[in-house]
């Protein structure tokens, strides 16, 4: 249940600005379930029966925004943290904010690349949750050459600090001018920092993580910083399963 103040939910129905609802409020002439309002009170728009002046009112249908944004390191997946520098809805210009956005699937602070804000809450619990099984996709590069025996294990899995951590696919990438090695991991789950613990538990240290691609959407053209929305046809890319590579 998501409950708001019942000022902005009157507000919200475009009756009134919030201000003259709290004086509707306090003049008596709002009921919540057959009981008169007071100051305060937050109720739940979707299933809560609100009257003004014997009035019903009901909950604007608004359409659902969702974004794409090229999250750069450093900076959170949260509405608000007092140890970040900057969070990805700072990010989000004035023109695209929306108090509703949400991450459907986070990226640690220190990671980068594709991540999707939604006021979606539907398609926000399928990207996010693992019975979703959308798989996304990362380049990752760690500080030493991949020992072909940790392949198997990776994806076997393994208990770390009492989380059963596991990789779905992992792909040797060529060598470049970095030191080190390259790789590709594949995820249709994801635990809390995933991807760096169960690769430090073969003492691999993790040194750039990125997210290129969720479901079938590749992360292009969008730089580091910037934010877009999503149409309609690419949000059911999200949904999709990844064309094999």
């Amino acid at each position: 249940m998501t409950s708001v103040k019942l000022q902005k939910f009157m507000a919200e129905t475009g009756l009134c600005s919030r201000r003259e609802a709290e004086n509707r409020i306090r003049e008596g002439r709002v009921e919540v379930d057959g009981e008169t309002a007071t100051i305060g009170d937050r109720i739940d728009p979707d299933a809560a029966r609100v009257r003004v002046d014997g009035r019903i009112l009901r909950p604007r249908q608004q359409a659902h925004r969702t974004l794409v944004v090229n999250k750069p390191r450093r900076c959170v997946c949260t509405h608000r943290d007092p140890h970040a520098e900057r969070t990805v809805f700072d990010l989000v210009p004035p023109s695209l904010r929306d108090d509703r956005l949400l991450c459907a699937g986070r990226l640690d602070k220190d990671s980068e690349g594709l991540v999707v804000l939604s006021t979606d809450g539907d398609l926000v619990q399928q990207l996010a949750h693992p019975t979703g099984r959308i798989v996304k996709r990362y380049r990752v590069r760690v500080q030493r050459p991949l020992e072909e025996g940790d392949i198997p294990k990776l994806l076997r899995g393994r208990t770390v600090e009492g989380d059963w951590l596991q990789f779905d696919r992992v792909v040797l990438l060529p060598s470049n001018s970095h030191p080190g090695c390259e790789l590709e991991v594949h995820l249709s789950h994801g635990r809390k920092r995933e991807i760096r613990r169960l690769l430090q538990s073969f003492g691999y240290l993790v040194k750039r993580l990125e997210r290129f691609q969720i479901g079938g959407y590749r992360l292009r053209g969008l730089a580091r910083g910037q934010v877009r929305p999503l149409r309609g046809p690419e949000i059911k890319r999200l949904l999709a399963p990844p064309r094999s590579s």
